[in-house]
């Protein structure tokens, strides 16, 4: 009796999740996002200040990198597909409801949590992180002109800036903390290409 090899495993099919508009809008403000974390860190925590030194230069670093933060998402709205995935995040339907109170049940059957090209939870993400920019921009511009606004406004801008940002991290630190736990999400944003096991698997109502 002659012994066979089993047949090698056929390559998974691959569908198209991002284009190029997508990836280097997202790898631009994580860049950007990025550069405001950490100088921000600069700023506040002792340690760092002592160890990285030169407080006006980190100041504006952090200052020009925080008005630059909007300009790739306002550059990506010339892409027709990136219009289309920001209506996407944009529109929440009855599954996203189910999917909610599938996460918040700690549910995690796939079929609790039915999903179009992005979840709930990405829908809320992106909501969230969008109007926390906004709001650390509009404190942040208060904090730079200081001769533009009063006393009082500039204090409490200061106090919903700090707080904000300390928030914005814990979240940004979870959202990193969730990409690193799905190899193939990440692979998706930095190809732009997934398996069509994963995508029906974790967007079984993406219409591709």
């Amino acid at each position: 009796m002659t012994l066979r090899a089993d047949p090698a495993p056929a390559a998974a099919t691959r569908v198209p999740r991002f284009g190029p508009a997508q990836r280097r809008i997202h790898r631009a403000t994580a860049l950007l996002m990025g550069v405001c974390v950490v100088t921000a860190a600069c700023l506040y925590v002792p340690q760092l200040a002592e160890l990285v030194g030169r407080r006006d230069l980190v100041v504006r670093i952090h200052e020009w990198a925080g008005l630059a933060l909007p300009v790739p998402v306002l550059a990506g709205l010339a892409s027709r597909a990136f219009r289309a995935d920001l209506g996407r995040l944009n529109r929440f339907g009855a599954h996203d409801r189910l999917w909610l109170r599938a996460a918040l049940r700690r549910d995690k059957r796939r079929e609790a949590r039915p999903a179009g090209k992005f979840n709930a939870g990405q829908k809320v993400y992106a909501s969230w992180v969008a109007g926390a920019t906004l709001v650390m921009l509009g404190t942040g511009l208060l904090m730079w002109f200081t001769h533009l606004t009063p006393i009082q406004w500039r204090t409490n801008a200061t106090f919903v800036h700090d707080w904000l940002a300390l928030t914005l991290g814990i979240v940004l630190a979870g959202h990193i903390g969730m990409a690193l736990g799905d190899p193939e999400a990440r692979h998706g944003m930095r190809t732009g290409w997934v398996s069509e096991d994963w995508a029906d698997r974790e967007h079984p109502l993406w219409r591709r």
